[in-house]
């Protein structure tokens, strides 16, 4: 279900996560190349801020 609310609103969730997670430097196309995989996605962002996957994900969850 989470990845199916990612690909149907992913203009909205790809902003939320880039306001969320500013400080991150994400390069073109990695969010996108994620896009629809929770997993992946939670991994790309811990891999660039630090954070805790379970933190990552909760905050993933309340914007999916």
């Amino acid at each position: 279900m989470a990845t199916s609310n990612m690909n149907d609103n992913w203009t909205n969730v790809k902003s939320q996560i880039e306001s969320i997670w500013r400080n991150a430097d994400f390069e073109d196309g990695e969010l996108k190349r994620a896009r629809g995989n929770l997993r992946k996605m939670v991994s790309l962002i811990h891999e660039k801020t630090g954070e805790s996957k379970m933190e990552i994900r909760q905050k993933m969850m309340s914007i999916l």
